[in-house]
């Protein structure tokens, strides 16, 4: 699965995306992201706050309880605002 991070996400994690095989006690976003908290102190800190993170599969916006598939583009990024 491609997984893609943008601004302050990005910013923390120390990548633009990265790729890897969905790990199989993973079933949904909540659980993507808590498996990323684990694998740098950089995406510690990015999830730490795991409910200021959006996310998107495979482009379109989704809730945390959405499931994954091998092969889902997920991406991470902070709520968006606009005036």
């Amino acid at each position: 699965m491609q997984i893609l991070y943008f601004a302050w996400v990005r910013q923390k994690v120390g990548l633009g995306q990265e790729t890897l095989e969905l790990p199989g006690d993973v079933a949904d976003v909540a659980g993507l992201m808590r498996h990323l908290a684990g694998r740098s102190p950089g995406h510690a800190a990015a999830f730490a706050q795991a409910k200021q993170i959006r996310a998107a599969v495979n482009q379109e916006f989704c809730a945390p309880n959405h499931p994954l598939r091998n092969g889902d583009e997920v991406a991470f990024f902070p709520p968006v605002t606009g005036g």
